[in-house]
């Protein structure tokens, strides 16, 4: 889904030797994907050489200590083995030093200066500006049975009355309430689109995130979807809202979560899904991986060796429940098979790199979304759906995962169900050219209008 660098974003420490009058503070911007990261490091002059701490402060990560450094013939390299980060740069004579940051096989362009740098300002221009022809109201509700505090935003139509309203499912990572990610507001956008045109919207920041209690990354999508479920009682509770007309619209992960809801409360009128997955987990992120790779242009071979190691690891989770016997069975194969692995880089151990990437793949999250098949609980579905995704969608196949929605919704005897494939999006939704993950914070556009009205009319529909 939308956490194309799980590691990426998760940053830690790096350290820095220069042989030059290297001390002070060095400035850098780490596009990823599209986001921009602000990386400083803080150089000093010791008896062994010179030491550092970087500072990530769009993270909130200050003065982090670092983990190996060497410099010569004007060559920077520097290492921190437990994220598999590695950064090499030369120091320029302009007192600048042009330099690659690695991770986990990938490579990313970081220039550093003792000059400040500013990032680039993105062109956002479908965001809307205060004030807002509708009233927006920051709200606080509760999930009873996780005993956390979730924040978030109701908008409502200005004038008097009770409105149908949906409440905004985000997809994988820690999102806000927004879906902020990869300088885009998809969900600011949305629910301004939406309440523009007589629907109530409610989106709240995910557990442990931005304003909301509780600690993200133990949840799965089965604990979400209990905090999408305070955020219906939330709205049972508001006099504004119509009780009878209170819908779903997931987006990504999103669009698993809201038939696990839909299945079995009779609150929900109807669910929008959003890019949401047919394919259990597994057999996704194979079909992921692949498509992106492959739209990267990574060689055949290499995406096949991928596939196999991944296809064999997704097999020991779903066989192994026992925790100690998964990881145990995950190290011994891992350790295998990464003996000579490229992307392991050369300032890691072995074993910690096999550790790192166990507890990537046994993590709460993860484990339980490489299980899960959405099938039978979308065959248990009885209200109105509504699938939409973009026909260049590299993340969730459109083929793929809407026929298996499909077939499931009929064969629990929901005719209720409209399915579309919108020609020329991409997973979030944006008109694009290629569907690869690197468009994404290259294009201005948000949300596609073409989908948004789509979700509209359909909306209308189903509220009469």
């Amino acid at each position: 889904m939308k956490k194309l660098l799980l590691l990426l974003l998760a940053f830690s420490s790096i350290t820095t030797v220069f042989a030059q009058d290297i001390t002070g503070q060095w400035n850098g911007i780490l596009k990823v994907q599209g986001t921009q990261l602000t990386v400083v490091f803080n150089v000093n002059k010791n008896e062994n050489g010179f030491s550092s701490t970087m500072d990530s402060p769009d993270q909130k990560a200050i003065g982090i200590p670092t983990t190996s450094t060497s410099y010569e013939n004007s060559t920077l390299k520097i290492a921190l083995a437990n994220f598999r980060i590695e950064y090499e740069g030369v120091l320029g004579k302009d007192n600048t030093i042009t330099g690659i940051f690695k991770q986990g096989g990938q490579s990313f362009p970081l220039n550093l200066s003792k000059e400040k740098i500013e990032k680039e300002k993105l062109v956002r221009p479908q965001e809307p500006v205060k004030p807002f022809p509708y009233y927006s109201e920051d709200v606080v509700f509760e999930n009873k049975s996780a005993g956390i505090n979730l924040a978030g935003t109701l908008t409502l139509p200005k004038k008097e009355g009770v409105f149908p309203a949906v409440i905004l499912i985000s997809g994988s990572g820690p999102q806000n309430r927004d879906e902020e990610l990869l300088g885009h507001k998809p969900f600011l956008v949305l629910s301004d689109y939406l309440t523009k045109n007589g629907i109530a919207v409610l989106r709240f920041d995910d557990r442990g995130t931005a304003a909301s209690k509780g600690d993200f990354k133990t949840g799965t999508s089965l604990d979400f979807s209990t905090d999408v479920e305070a955020g219906v009682q939330f709205l049972l509770s508001r006099k504004e809202i119509n009780k009878k007309k209170i819908g779903l619209v997931g987006h990504s992960e999103g669009g698993l979560i809201a038939p696990i809801l839909a299945s079995k409360s009779k609150d929900i009128a109807f669910i929008v899904l959003m890019a949401g997955p047919g394919l259990q987990g597994d057999q996704l992120l194979l079909l992921q991986q692949k498509l992106i790779a492959k739209a990267g242009g990574a060689f055949d071979s290499d995406i096949e060796r991928t596939k196999i190691i991944n296809q064999k690891t997704f097999e020991i989770v779903n066989k192994y429940k026992d925790p100690q016997e998964l990881k145990t069975q995950l190290t011994t194969y891992l350790t295998e098979v990464s003996q000579n692995n490229p992307d392991k880089p050369g300032s890691m151990t072995l074993e910690d790199y096999v550790n790192l990437r166990v507890a990537q793949v046994t993590n709460p999250w993860m484990a339980y979304f490489l299980r899960y098949n959405p099938e039978p609980v979308l065959e248990k579905v009885k209200c109105p759906v509504l699938a939409l995704n973009g026909e260049k969608d590299l993340q969730i196949a459109p083929k793929e995962n809407l026929e298996i929605i499909q077939k499931a919704l009929a064969k629990g005897g929901n005719k209720k169900v409209t399915i579309k494939e919108i020609p020329n999006l991409n997973h979030l939704f944006q008109e694009c050219q290629t569907g690869s993950p690197d468009e994404y914070s290259k294009i201005e556009q948000t949300l596609s209008p073409i989908a948004m009205n789509e979700v509209l009319q359909w909306i209308k529909v189903q509220t009469k």
